[in-house]
């Protein structure tokens, strides 16, 4: 495809409060480069998401919302005063630019291990076991997977106290400069361990119907949506997909009750994570027809994306804007390079996770004529 085939991608697009300049945004991707202890972003972060500031928008990185919420070695908080003083240099940066930023405010719930909750277990939905391993810290300061252990169920009253973080998450975010708030509720995490019957095995409120598996991950949309407004509130989901353990197989009709719910709600976006980037099968064009009838913010698509696939679909209405992830890790200015057709870089995948500058903020940009 040509860049004047896809000019409609580099149009500006509302999505709720927010005006973005084109529609190739940065998906969250997990890079663990904050600064322990305490988990706080830091100077390179702050350059790592500068030399990213031409996509239409950025969706950081998960930043977890508690202590409890961790499952990786050095991912960013943004619970405590430095993790918010943190952000607001990469939010000041990112502005600088021009560009627009949004957090994404995350809890793990299961997929973590107890060294980095003092010898305690992880929290979930159910105390069931599961495979899966979480990213901790190696003897030589290099990750290292572990295997997760069984988690506890979360207590009704301690689910309160996680709607509670999700809330002040919201307040931390809007106060570290960021122009809106994603909520996590995808890939396995602790809210689609809630939404799925593969995960919550509930007997109380929160399981068993498909409303009642929904009523927490709700719970915590409203409470963001209270700490700011809908208008600055989007969410991201990865129905049927196969994430951290969780194979999410009847997952469809719970993203569209959800959607259904979103969309009362007037959110700002669904951001939809698509299986098939993991292996999955692919979300056919017939579910998106119902998402888009059932949501009417904008739906942002991301997994396994190419330049086509996102035309294609922006040009059938079902999605608004397409996110990009392992593309931006080495290209840091995408955008521009997808709209001229210049050639992509490739990542190199050993230097994802951890480390320093190398294979974060040293991929270059274009040669300016």
């Amino acid at each position: 495809m040509s860049p004047s085939d896809s000019q409609s991608l580099f149009q500006p697009l509302t999505v709720g409060a927010v005006e973005l300049p084109n529609r190739i945004l940065m998906a969250p991707l997990t890079r663990m480069r904050a600064t322990p202890p305490g988990d706080v972003p830091n100077d390179l972060m702050v350059e790592y998401y500068r030399q990213r500031s031409g996509a239409g928008l950025i969706v950081s990185e998960g930043t977890q919302i508690s202590p409890i919420g961790k499952g990786y070695m050095d991912t960013p908080g943004i619970y405590s005063e430095e993790q918010v003083e943190g952000w607001r240099k990469v939010t000041d940066a990112v502005h600088a630019e021009g560009g627009r930023i949004a957090a994404q405010i995350w809890h793990v719930g299961r997929v973590s291990h107890e060294s980095f909750h003092d010898g305690g277990l992880p929290v979930s939905a159910s105390a069931v076991p599961y495979r899966n391993r979480a990213t901790i810290k190696g003897p030589d300061g290099k990750p290292l997977r572990a295997n997760c252990p069984t988690p506890r169920a979360l207590s009704v009253e301690e689910i309160g106290g996680t709607v509670e973080d999700y809330r002040r998450a919201t307040v931390n975010a809007r106060e570290a400069g960021f122009d809106l708030v994603e909520i996590h509720g995808a890939h396995g995490y602790l809210l689609h361990q809630f939404l799925s019957a593969e995960s919550n095995f509930r007997e109380d409120e929160y399981g068993g119907s498909m409303e009642n598996r929904a009523r927490f991950p709700l719970e915590v949309v409203d409470a963001v949506i209270g700490a700011w407004d809908a208008s600055h509130v989007g969410i991201r989901l990865s129905p049927q997909g196969s994430f951290n353990g969780l194979e999410d197989n009847a997952g469809l009709p719970m993203g569209l009750h959800l959607a259904g719910e979103l969309g009362s709600r007037n959110v700002a976006f669904l951001h939809l994570s698509e299986p098939d980037w993991a292996g999955g099968p692919a979300i056919e064009d017939e579910y998106r027809h119902y998402l888009r009838a059932t949501f009417g913010g904008a739906i942002i698509g991301a997994g396994n994306y190419t330049l086509a696939k996102a035309q294609r679909l922006l040009d059938a209405g079902l999605i608004d804007a397409a996110a990009f992830g392992r593309a931006y890790i080495a290209n840091p200015d995408l955008a521009e390079r997808l709209r001229t057709g210049a050639e992509l870089t490739e990542p190199v995948g050993a230097t994802f996770y951890g480390g320093g500058a190398e294979g974060y903020t040293d991929y270059p940009a274009l040669a300016v004529s």
